[in-house]
């Protein structure tokens, strides 16, 4: 899918629960964890240690985890708080089973009927199967691309509905290449002795699913050699993960006529016809070259092969609302082997994960009547308002900049739409129909209802202005994001809860944390990538030449920082991949602080707990990225993830920052100085 929104946080994001004295209000601590200190270190040579090296020493990964911090426990924390509303729900006797509670409900009892789902198997794709197999000729493919439109489709490529790029009020359809098992095309394409094992446990991983469904073991592993083969030439013409980010290079609008041209295999009218979508006259590819690679692949390809393809991607695609032994199966490869995770998460969890990421709105309500009191939402509008001043200042402010830039920055930071906790106008799920246990109702067909349902609601944009008031995540999502095309920062009201966040804590603290993280969504306005969108959300040049080559220029010294970190020998963090996040820690930090100052100017602090204010800012920024994780999970995420590693993202940002070096007095002689002349400043 088109990269609609910029996620920020995920990857490693931690947070703990903190401790201080002198505004103690009830019996929850307030502010930082000195206990989880390791002050033997000095700030100026380990700053990761000296915030969270008894932390470090003393945390165990759960075996259900590729990756632990506080973050994760808040995480936990929220969905078993939502779990506890779903099982109230459940008791309650008045539930209607088609409200939006009892729809969320519904969804849940049908994934932990493991009874159920055990003994259907998988006969809930047998028809697929059996389309699939019927295949004689491209004619066939054809009619099994129209015919799966609103299960998702086949994988070879897919359809949806989002902003135009170049106008953000209009709606357009966009066109995305063929799924891969291993998603990342690096998987497909290094040769280096942990990739390609990582190949071969792929490649068993997909003979063993072949299996499930009825091939012999023998055909199941000829067909996983020939899938492997057919993915890796996919990945071939794909873009790299680092053109991926530049949505220039993703934004190729044509006529229906040109890209029938590039990809006559695919019968193109037919195919809108059955979407439903009327009066289509041109559409958004996001790979040309990629496409008209699959063109060739599709009459290159022997049909058998083709068909392996088609029945891997039902399988890959389906397994985890199948039964349970095919989830566990789906998990092992994609969580054991490639993140290192050594148990599932209890059932009761999963099943919130599934109602989260399927349902979410239906359980935001409650969650903000229960979780998000309106002192916390007022608190952090202020916050917010202090750092947004604070950008402006550095703006106006910034050497390099020429004023017609300067004038473009500010009119895209006036127009930033801020949403905070939830949204005004909530998912209407009247047209879905979601059926309990009782109700003969069963995890599949609950999920392919739920996926039907998704990619109408998508469909039915076509046509109509962008409704910009949507949300992209539930209240109940421990995330953050900003959305180039709306130009808008987004804070569901769990991020906003204590530890991550505490309206009770003194406020260097929360700079340091929430605040941090709101320049961080801000400053994505204003990365490589986020500042070729003007203020209305549209891919359009402000930038004056000058400004813009040394705005690159600037973006290549901090990517360089970055490609230097080696977090196992001969693995380097790919600083040009995760640029965009590393722009958006560093400007995130340097507008909390200066918001930070314009707040200390009215209320002033004294030491807490023997640390200045400034000291306790950046200690709280070092617990955000409080973070131990397994192996697999580090080289996994330097591969395929835009965020550096959390142990970085401590530390690298404040070595550009001379209001750290003040705070710890850090000296020449430390480990982590970088002379002024080194430190890159952006924004």
């Amino acid at each position: 899918m088109k990269k609609v929104t910029q996620l920020s946080l995920l990857a490693v994001l931690a947070l703990v629960s903190c401790k201080k004295d002198k505004v103690e209000t009830d019996d929850q601590p307030h502010g930082l964890a000195l206990q989880y200190m390791d002050t033997t270190v000095k700030p100026g040579d380990d700053f990761y240690r000296y915030v969270n090296g008894i932390w470090f020493d003393q945390t165990e990964i759960p075996a259900d985890k590729s990756s632990w911090g506080s973050f994760n426990e808040l995480a936990k924390n929220t969905d078993l708080d939502v779990l506890n509303m779903l099982k109230e729900a459940a008791q309650d006797k008045n539930l209607k089973s088609n409200s939006d509670e009892g729809k969320a409900v519904n969804l849940y009892k049908t994934y932990l009927d493991t009874i159920k789902r055990s003994e259907l198997g998988i006969k809930p794709i047998e028809s697929d199967l059996a389309k699939i197999n019927a295949i004689q000729n491209l004619t066939d493919v054809n009619n099994l691309v129209q015919s799966t439109i609103m299960q998702g489709g086949t994988g070879l490529f897919g359809t949806y509905i989002s902003a135009d790029a170049l106008d953000s009020n209009k709606n357009v359809i966009y066109i995305y290449g063929t799924a891969t098992g291993l998603g990342e095309r690096d998987y497909y394409l290094l040769n280096d002795a942990e990739t390609k094992e990582i190949r071969n446990k792929y490649e068993q991983h997909v003979a063993r699913m072949l299996q499930a469904v009825g091939n012999n073991e023998s055909d199941a592993k000829t067909k996983a050699a020939k899938i492997l083969a057919f993915e890796t030439k996919i990945s071939e013409a794909e873009l790299t993960r680092v053109e991926l980010r530049d949505d220039r290079k993703t934004y190729n609008p044509m006529p229906v006529s040109q890209l029938q041209s590039i990809v006559s295999n695919i019968d193109w009218t037919a195919y809108f016809d059955k979407t439903g979508l009327k009066k289509i006259d041109s559409v958004v590819v996001s790979q040309p070259k990629a496409m008209a690679n699959l063109n060739k692949l599709l009459t290159a390809t022997p049909i058998e092969d083709l068909k392996a393809y088609l029945t891997w991607n039902l399988i890959n695609g389906s397994a985890s609302v199948l039964s349970p032994e095919l989830e566990k199966a789906n998990w092992e490869f994609y969580s054991k082997v490639l993140s290192g995770a050594q148990k599932q998460k209890p059932i009761e969890e999963r099943g919130v994960d599934i109602v989260n990421r399927s349902l979410g709105e239906a359980l935001g309500k409650l969650y903000v009547e229960k979780k998000f009191p309106a002192e916390a939402k007022t608190k952090a509008q202020e916050m917010i308002s202090n750092i947004v001043k604070a950008y402006e200042n550095r703006i106006k402010n910034l050497p390099w900049m020429a004023p017609a830039t300067r004038q473009g920055a500010l009119d895209k930071l006036s127009k930033l739409t801020i949403k905070i906790g939830y949204p005004d106008k909530w998912e209407d799920y009247s047209k879905l129909t979601i059926k309990s246990p009782a109700e003969n109702g069963t995890y599949y067909d609950n999920m392919k209802a739920v996926t039907a349902w998704s990619i109408q609601k998508n469909f039915d944009d076509y046509g109509k202005p962008v409704d910009k008031t949507r949300w992209g995540m539930p209240p109940q999502m421990v995330n953050a994001y900003y959305n180039p095309a709306y130009n808008e920062i987004v804070f569901p009201a769990a991020i906003l809860q204590p530890p991550f966040y505490d309206y009770k804590a003194d406020e260097a603290v929360n700079y340091g944390g929430i605040g941090a993280v709101i320049g961080h969504e801000i400053s994505h306005g204003f990365d490589d990538q986020g500042a070729r969108y003007n203020a209305d959300g549209n891919l359009v040049d402000w930038w004056q030449p000058a400004d813009l080559a040394q705005f690159t220029k600037l973006g290549k010294s901090l990517a360089a920082q970055y490609s230097a970190l080696q977090p196992f020998t001969g693995i380097y963090v790919d600083g040009d991949f995760t640029l965009g996040e590393n722009i958006g820690d560093l400007g995130g930090i340097t507008a909390a602080y200066d918001g930070l100052q314009i707040f200390l100017k009215e209320h002033p602090q004294d030491k807490i707990d023997g640390f200045t204010p400034e000291q306790r800012f950046f200690i709280s920024w070092g617990t955000i990225w409080r973070t131990k994780s397994r192996d697999e999970y580090v080289k996994n995420q330097v591969k395929t993830d835009p965020h550096a590693p959390g142990i970085y993202r401590s530390y690298v940002p404040l070595q550009n920052l001379d209001a750290w070096y003040e705070a710890f007095n850090v000296q020449p002689e430390n480990k982590l100085y970088l002379a002024p002349e080194k430190r890159v400043r952006i924004w």
